[in-house]
C-alpha cells in the first residue's frame, strides 16, 4: 500500500478562521495533541504574520521538533523577509521546513502582484532557492493552482523545483475545483515531477467539495494531504483532518492507502480545537459531531440491537468514543425502549411492556426527543421500581 504523510494546518490556516485566535500555548495544547494522533507534518503558524505567531512557531520547534518528533512547518509568502522570519521560527526543530507561498493563477497575477508571467517565474526561482540556503525541507505552494494555467503552473513547480523545493502544494485556494478536475491537475503535476517529489492538496471547502477533492487528489498520485482538525479555515474551512484520515482508514479497501495515525486520540483533539477556537462542532458533522453514533430510527436501533454492522461503518472507539447511543424518540421501536428498560435492571412482562410502550409513544409524540429522566418518571409513574 503508498504511504500517504497528513500535514495538519490547523495552527495556521485553521487559525484563519473568522474569529478564531490561538495563544502560542494554545497552538502547544493543540500540537501535544496532534503528536499524540502521530501526525507526521505540523504547520504551526505564520511567522511574520505577528510577534505571538513566530513565538508559538519557536516554542512548538522547542518542544515537540526532537529528532523522532514530527516536521514542524511555517509558512512565508514569496518575499525574502517572509522567509527569514519562517527559518528563523523553525530552526530549533530537527526537521524544520519553509512553504514559500506564491499565486500563479492570472487572476492573482492581474490584480494581486500587478506582474507578469515572467516575472512570478524568476520570484519562484530566486525566493525558493534563497529558502534553501536557510532550511533543508522547502515546500511550494502554487496559490490558486485550481484556477491557473496548467502549462503554466507546470513550468513554476517546476522551477521550484529546480530552485531546491522538494514538496509542490497544489491549494484549491477558493474551493472552485470539482473532484474530477482536481484529480486531473494533481495527476498532470505527479507526472511532471521526478519520483522523489511529493505532491500535497490542499483543499478549502466554499462548496462543500473540500474532501472529496482532497481523496480525489490522493487517488491521482498526491503523497501529502493538508488537513485542520473539525474543518476550521479561511471562510467556511478546509479538509476536515477527522474525515479523511477516517475515510482512507475505513475504506482502506477502495483507497490502498497506508496512514500510520492514531485515530484513537481524534474525539480528544476535535473536542480540543472546539473549546479553543471556540467554532462549535454541528451535531451532524461527520465522525466528530455528537449524532455521528446515535441512532433514533426504531428499524435502526432493532438492527443495531442484533449486530452493529447493520447500520454502523466505523467502531465509536476507534475515534475515542464510548460505544453508539440509542436515542428514545417518536420513531423508537420496542427493541431500543426494552433495550433502555432493562438498562435499568427493570424486567416487564409482555402485556406489561405493551400498556408501557404505548404510554412511551404516546409521551414521545408530544416532545423532541426523551431525556433519561423523562424515561425514569414514566417508568415511576406506571409504579415500576428500577434498580438504577
Amino acid at each position: 500500500m503508498r504511504p500517504i504523510l497528513i500535514n495538519d494546518i490547523t495552527l495556521r490556516d485553521g487559525e484563519q478562521a473568522p474569529g478564531v485566535n490561538f495563544y502560542p500555548e494554545e497552538k502547544c495544547r493543540i500540537a501535544e495533541q496532534l503528536l499524540k494522533m502521530n501526525i507526521p507534518i505540523i504547520e504551526a503558524g505564520f511567522a511574520i504574520a505577528s510577534d505571538n505567531d513566530f513565538d508559538a512557531i519557536q516554542m512548538i520547534s522547542k518542544r515537540f521538533g526532537h529528532k523522532s518528533g514530527p516536521v514542524i512547518c511555517s509558512m512565508a509568502r514569496a518575499t525574502l523577509r517572509d522567509i527569514e522570519r519562517a527559518a528563523e521560527s523553525v530552526r530549533p526543530a530537527a526537521r524544520g521546513r519553509v512553504q514559500v507561498v506564491l499565486g500563479t493563477s492570472d487572476i492573482h497575477l492581474k490584480y494581486k502582484f500587478k506582474k507578469t508571467r515572467n516575472e512570478i517565474k524568476d520570484i519562484a526561482h530566486k525566493t525558493v532557492r534563497y529558502a534553501k540556503t536557510l532550511c533543508a525541507d522547502i515546500e511550494f505552494a502554487a496559490e490558486d493552482a485550481t484556477r491557473s494555467d496548467i502549462d503554466f503552473l507546470t513550468e513554476v513547480t517546476q522551477i521550484a523545483v529546480a530552485a531546491g523545493a522538494t514538496t509542490i502544494e497544489l491549494p484549491d485556494t477558493v474551493g472552485y475545483a470539482t473532484p474530477h478536475e482536481y484529480a486531473h491537475l494533481v495527476q498532470h503535476i505527479v507526472d511532471h515531477m521526478d519520483p522523489g517529489i511529493t505532491v500535497a492538496t490542499h483543499c478549502h471547502n466554499d462548496l462543500g467539495l473540500a474532501v472529496a477533492n482532497t481523496l480525489f487528489g490522493i487517488m491521482a498520485g498526491a503523497s501529502q494531504a493538508e488537513v485542520t482538525i473539525n474543518g476550521i479555515g479561511e471562510r467556511v474551512g478546509n479538509a476536515s483532518a477527522e474525515e479523511v484520515i477516517m475515510a482512507l482508514k475505513t475504506r482502506q479497501d477502495y483507497f490502498q492507502i497506508q496512514l500510520d495515525i492514531n485515530t484513537k486520540e481524534i474525539m480528544k483533539t476535535s473536542e480540543l480545537v472546539e473549546e479553543l477556537s471556540a467554532i462549535k462542532v454541528a451535531n451532524n458533522k461527520a465522525i466528530v459531531g455528537c449524532n455521528a453514533f446515535r441512532h433514533e430510527s426504531g428499524i435502526h436501533q432493532d438492527g443495531l440491537i442484533k449486530n452493529k454492522s447493520t447500520y454502523q461503518i466505523m467502531e465509536p472507539e476507534d475515534i475515542g468514543v464510548k460505544g453508539y447511543g440509542l436515542v428514545l424518540g417518536k420513531l423508537s421501536g420496542r427493541h431500543a425502549l426494552q433495550d433502555k428498560i432493562q438498562s435499568f435492571g427493570l424486567t416487564m412482562n409482555d402485556q406489561e411492556f405493551d400498556r408501557f410502550y404505548m404510554a412511551f409513544k404516546d409521551v414521545a409524540s408530544k416532545k423532541k426527543f426523551l431525556l433519561e429522566e423523562d424515561l425514569l418518571k414514566l417508568i415511576k409513574k406506571h409504579g415500576y421500581e428500577t434498580i438504577k
